[in-house]
């Protein structure tokens, strides 16, 4: 298949944007987050959504966040239920160096003003495609549905294209993630053309973000798909109780996912090209909550195929009064606590914020001389955790092997000092000892002893290429917690930091919380490129 309009579009993007003024290796850098609690930061008003001052504090021993508007009053939203979790992930507080190339150069207020904006501190490292608005769904905690909208937006495939071409052109650091996304990514009419298409354009990592229905049930369109090149299944996974799709997407779904999961375990039998899976469980208090533990654990028995869990605390939409909130919110803290509680293996010790691994990203762009994707979220955005996994075993968090704070403190020290030598083979060796003087051989799971760990590492730090992190990962399962904000947990500074962005059809990028809440630009953009319901049925009929 040629790309349809690539050229048009790669040469439109190279004369929207300035020219790379440098191959950057520097991609992190200490954070200017003001660190502390109480300390002031930007939000907006849940009612008018303006912005408007906030102070972040600890009551009740949670992190709380305290406004007032002028018109609709105050409001004080619990962040997360932990202040002592939150104080130690914000010790882990990294900065991008943002684009060297935003399309917006003189903002001045965020969120109003994306595009990617010169106020934007990160680069992409996950960038979500809407692919269409429409569903085989109707989930009452979807952002996207164009039944409730009234109308259909669905990207031609030229358009999709011009996205792409946009993201491959950020600089210092082109794209290398994308997720289709929607509405359900999969119906869209030429879906294993555009994975294709998009691997073709030279993403590494290929993802959907799906209910799984179609991979499920259409003969043929998981092969296609798998073919085409999609490298990870993001699938929505509830629980393991049927009651919860009932109640949470309007029907019973868990069939549909144990198929996927088989589906996925046929073909890697067969030694075919395959997707690796992660499980999205949408989670809410009082709905999901207790079965947490239950999620991960089959996650893990199911780890040929299951290569991760994404938990996402809910982001609560609309207006709901603050009795209502505080029964459904849903923190990362609370996540901690209940894997502690429900699985006995994960403490609330193990997990580290998402820009914890920095100073790992800024040591391989400095050896290699090659700006590499730096996840420099905002500490509040997630943490993560890495389980080493043994038959018969519990799982092994790496924080019980590795001295994973003094690893990563050192390896910034040495990031900085070697970022300016022109021989740096020493470096590469050095970073190798500090692994080995932060190993705790003695209490290593049997399959990750030091010298496979050093391997991976001497991959990493030498070609910086995917390879050696694609073996960390398929040697571990990925637990997470993504929680994005709504308008009444809403920080500013994290806006500023997002690092998981939406690519929209007329060339811009803009950060996950500014797109799906406050200034919420999905129902501009949307409507801007539209096709009313009556007429998009009449086209289709």
């Amino acid at each position: 298949m040629s790309l349809c309009g690539t050229d048009y579009a790669i040469g439109a993007v190279r004369n929207m944007y300035r020219e790379s003024r440098q191959d950057s290796a520097m991609v992190a850098m200490p954070s200017k987050l003001q660190k502390g609690l109480p300390r002031r930061t930007g939000s907006l008003c849940p009612e008018c959504l303006k912005v408007i001052p906030a102070t972040l504090y600890i009551g009740d021993g949670a992190l709380k966040m305290k406004k007032t508007c002028k018109e609709h009053g105050e409001f004080d939203e619990v962040c997360w239920s932990d202040a002592e979790m939150y104080l130690r992930a914000e010790n882990w507080a990294f900065d991008g160096v943002g684009l060297e190339n935003p399309q917006i150069v003189d903002a001045k207020v965020c969120p109003y003003e994306c595009g990617l904006c010169n106020l934007h501190y990160s680069a992409t490292s996950l960038c979500n495609i809407d692919l269409t608005n429409r569903c085989n769904l109707k989930c009452p905690i979807c952002f996207a549905n164009a039944n409730a909208a009234g109308y259909v937006f669905e990207p031609t495939f030229e358009q999709i294209i011009y996205e792409f071409a946009v993201l491959r052109a950020q600089r210092p650091i082109p794209v290398a993630a994308i997720q289709f996304a929607g509405g359900e990514p999969t119906i869209y009419p030429q879906f294993p053309e555009i994975v294709k298409a998009a691997k073709e354009m030279g993403f590494p990592q290929v993802q959907v973000a799906t209910n799984g229905i179609r991979l499920a049930t259409e003969d043929g369109f998981f092969e296609k798909v798998a073919e085409a090149g999609l490298n990870t299944i993001y699938l929505q996974f509830d629980g393991l109780r049927e009651e919860n799709y009932i109640k949470a997407r309007g029907r019973p779904l868990l069939d549909i996912k144990l198929k996927v999961i088989e589906r996925v375990r046929a073909r890697q039998n067969a030694k075919l090209p395959t997707p690796a899976i992660c499980f999205v469980p949408t989670m809410v208090n009082s709905f999901n909550d207790d079965q947490a533990g239950e999620i991960l654990n089959y996650a893990i028995r199911n780890r040929d195929v299951v290569k991760g869990v994404n938990f996402q605390p809910v982001s609560l939409t609309g207006r709901i009064p603050e009795e209502d909130r505080r029964k459904l919110r849903y923190t990362l803290s609370d996540l901690a606590y209940d894997l502690e509680e429900q699985t006995g293996y994960l403490t609330r010790d193990d997990w580290y914020p998402v820009p914890f691994v920095a100073p790992i990203s800024e040591l391989v762009s400095v050896l290699t001389d090659t700006a590499k994707p730096s996840f420099t979220s905002h500490p509040a955005c997630g943490l993560a955790s890495y389980l080493f996994l043994e038959n018969g075993k519990d799982p092994i968090p790496i924080t019980r092997f590795v001295d994973v704070e003094g690893l990563m403190e050192d390896l910034w020290d040495l990031a900085q000092d070697t970022k300016d030598k022109k021989i740096k083979f020493t470096s590469k060796l050095k970073a190798l000892q500090l692994l080995k003087r932060h190993f705790k051989a003695d209490e290593a799971p049997e399959g990750m002893g030091l010298a496979k760990m050093l391997k991976i590492l001497n991959r990493m730090f030498t070609k910086g290429d995917k390879a050696g992190a694609a073996e960390f990962s398929w040697s571990t399962m990925y637990v997470g917690g993504m929680h994005f904000q709504d308008n009444y947990n809403y920080d500013i500074e994290r806006v500023k930091r997002c690092v998981i962005h939406y690519a929209t059809p007329d060339g811009k990028v803009i950060p996950f919380c500014a797109y799906n809440t406050g200034p919420n630009f999905r129902e501009e953009i949307e409507k801007k490129f539209a096709v009313p319901m009556e007429e998009w049925r009449g086209r289709h009929a």
